[in-house]
């Protein structure tokens, strides 16, 4: 269930009550006249099953109350409600798969942010991918590509092509780009601190590496594995089940093949370098795609469900 909390302006009250009580899953509604002081207005509150939220929030917006008002919108952990059992069982659709989709927006907008502590993960994460590289040690890359937060702008890419967002898309685009490449470039100089102490050798990244030498050598299954967690993280995203997000950060090359290029780049061994980019690319091209076609399909099956839920 979500819990609504909306400023509603006096003249507009009546019409958004009425737009609560037409839409199926809603319940516990409250009207407080004259409690709101900034914005001026009356305070409505509601709890909606999760699976229509998404038309209530557009019908809201609609109204225009995100521009007169306020809407605000909570996750409920738990409720004790006849009511509300009532509410979710009337509203078409699971819960889980339910997509809130100026809630996803707003989200992706928050994580795709090129900000002090985005490079600073990202730059780290590279930094100890750099290490695992090295070291051929798995571990280390799984840790890497567990801190790395890439997923983020790439699912705000994937959310800007389906909700035509250019902004967002732009936002996202430069938050990726900028972000691997002041990682990419502390970490050629990480590299030759780290060469220069004498912890690390080019022999080191020229030998025989069993653990790690999949991160330069890109092909089809590499494809197919980001096209994969793509959907997986998408899917993730959209149904709050943020703990598979984990599990899709170290499905997929992005930010060890990034630290295997930066170190490749100060001991000039251009095939690592170059095959270490394109395994970036190929891998950031499975994400995107594989993102966009779930929250297209996503949003395909609930208009879909929607319209034959009007047409009854």
């Amino acid at each position: 269930m979500l819990h609504l909390r909306l400023i509603t302006p006096s003249d507009t009250t009546d019409d958004v009550v009425r737009l609560i009580e037409k839409t199926v899953g809603t319940t516990h509604l409250v009207v407080v006249p004259g409690a709101a002081r900034n914005p001026a207005g009356d305070v409505v509150m509601c709890d909606v099953a999760r699976e229509a939220g998404d038309e209530l929030l557009s019908g809201l917006q609609k109204l225009g109350l995100d521009n007169t008002g306020s809407i605000a919108v909570e996750n409920i952990d738990l409720s004790l409600s006849r009511r509300a059992d009532k509410a979710e069982a009337e509203a078409p659709g699971e819960g889980a798969d339910a997509v809130l989709w100026e809630h996803l927006t707003d989200a992706t907008h928050e994580e795709s942010t090129l900000s002090a502590t985005y490079l600073a993960f990202i730059t780290l994460a590279t930094m100890i991918a750099a290490c695992g590289v090295v070291l051929d040690n798995a571990i280390l890359i799984v840790g890497a590509m567990a801190v790395g937060p890439e997923f983020g702008p790439l699912a705000g890419i994937c959310t800007a092509i389906v909700q035509r967002a250019p902004r967002l898309a732009l936002r996202s685009l430069i938050a990726l780009l900028a972000g691997f490449a002041a990682a990419m470039l502390l970490t050629v100089g990480f590299s030759l601190f780290m060469d220069a102490v004498g912890l690390f050798s080019k022999a080191q990244l020229e030998a025989d590496r069993p653990n790690t030498d999949f991160i330069y050598a890109p092909d089809w299954f590499s494809f197919v594995v980001a096209v994969l967690a793509g959907a997986a993280g998408t899917l993730s995203l959209t149904s709050a089940k943020s703990g598979a997000l984990v599990g899709v950060a170290i499905s997929v090359t992005t930010v060890p093949a990034a630290a295997n290029a930066a170190v490749a780049l100060i001991y000039s061994d251009t095939n690592q370098a170059v095959r270490s980019s394109e395994q970036l690319l190929l891998n950031l091209l499975g994400i995107v795609l594989a993102g966009t076609l779930t929250l297209l399909t996503q949003k395909w099956l609930w208009s879909t469900q929607r319209g034959k839920r009007n047409a009854v």
